[in-house]
């Protein structure tokens, strides 16, 4: 494991009926977003369709974001896993570099195959989008200090580097509605390899190596 870095605080213990209706509130909101849509979930929807009281919904999310947070988390769980102890290149023990990069393929993977969850998880009322750069910014710049990269402005590459790969995915990224042709690649692959490959460059460039 990195030393440098914090692993998402673990749930705290909850009482039998908290846990029941946390595992059934999200149950019900992943069932509604596969159904219906994210735009189409909402506290008061939620709370219908899982046959709870409003207050249970907002006691346990406080807003709508907060569902989609929740959401996110067992997939961002599983993503810190294997970033902190997974093989490498993800994981520790390559090339700081080659981890860098890894990173940032991985992370484009992931926000990807959670794109409608990831985008209604954005809080407009918060400062800073909810959820995303908790562990981002810590490791991009464990990894620059690793490999000698960044000196005094060390912190302000890392951040940096942390909006290149986190907000325009989160703030613009649209995953096109209509179905493929026939034998088409699908556009969402198409920008999951240009968001990847784009992401190389800038870090071999930040890093002064070459392909």
């Amino acid at each position: 494991m990195d030393g440098d870095l914090i692993p998402l605080e673990k749930p705290r213990p909850e009482r039998a009926d908290a846990a029941r209706n946390r595992r059934l509130l999200l149950d019900t909101a992943r069932r509604m977003v596969a159904e219906d849509g994210a735009a189409n979930v909402t506290m008061d929807g939620l709370a219908e369709r899982a046959g709870v009281g409003k207050g249970t919904v907002y006691r346990r999310f406080r807003t709508r974001a907060g569902i989609f947070v929740a959401l996110l988390d067992e997939g961002e769980r599983d993503f810190q896993q294997r970033v902190l102890s997974g093989p490498p290149p993800l994981g520790p023990g390559g090339d700081p570099v080659d981890r860098l990069i890894a990173y940032g393929r991985g992370r484009v993977c992931f926000l990807l195959e959670h794109h409608a969850v990831a985008r209604a998880a954005l809080d407009r009322n918060q400062p800073v989008p909810a959820g995303g750069p908790g562990l981002t910014r810590p490791h991009i710049r464990y990894l620059l200090a690793q490999a000698g990269q960044g000196g005094r402005h060390l912190d302000a590459l890392a951040l940096q580097l942390t909006a290149a790969l986190e907000g325009p995915v989160l703030l613009y990224l649209a995953t096109p509605a209509e179905a493929p042709e026939a034998g088409e690649e699908p556009a969402w692959t198409r920008q999951l390899q240009a968001l990847a490959e784009g992401w190389e460059v800038l870090v071999r460039r930040v890093c002064g190596s070459t392909p």
